[in-house]
């Protein structure tokens, strides 16, 4: 099972399937679904164990967020809703839970064979991309 310090660092998309699908579930227009398929972000992700900071660079945007493990907080996401986010690390699977007018998300995070799978899910809409580590 993965540590947190595992997910730290780096991690460049390489593969990505359904991302337009679960944009378009979030509510994300066409014309910014367009851009942000064209984009293949860096993650990078930092934590001393409690606090925990991810930072995703393309190009086109940079956005991060800050947090301490276990508490909610206010994140302004990619595609500018503000929301009420939580995120935890259980079983080796980083979990970002966001919530904003009645709707929610979660994103996780974990390794499989040396590289980070993130699954963003909304409803039934499911999104898989894949990074590697850049350093």
């Amino acid at each position: 099972m993965a540590t947190i310090q595992q997910l730290v660092g780096r991690w460049r998309l390489v593969e990505s399937k359904g991302f337009d699908e679960y944009m378009k579930e979030v509510g994300v227009g066409m014309a910014l679904r367009k851009v942000g398929a064209m984009a293949k972000p860096d993650c990078v992700i930092s934590s001393d164990g409690k606090n925990l900071t991810i930072k995703t660079e393309s190009t086109l945007k940079t956005t991060q967020f800050s947090c301490n493990l276990g508490e909610k907080f206010e994140e302004t996401t990619a595609d500018g809703r503000k929301t009420e986010t939580v995120c935890n690390f259980t079983d080796g699977v980083l979990v970002q839970h966001q919530e904003w007018d009645g709707k929610e998300s979660t994103i996780t995070r974990k390794l499989e064979n040396g590289k980070l799978v993130v699954e963003c899910i909304m409803n039934n809409v499911t999104c898989t991309r894949v990074c590697e580590k850049v350093e």
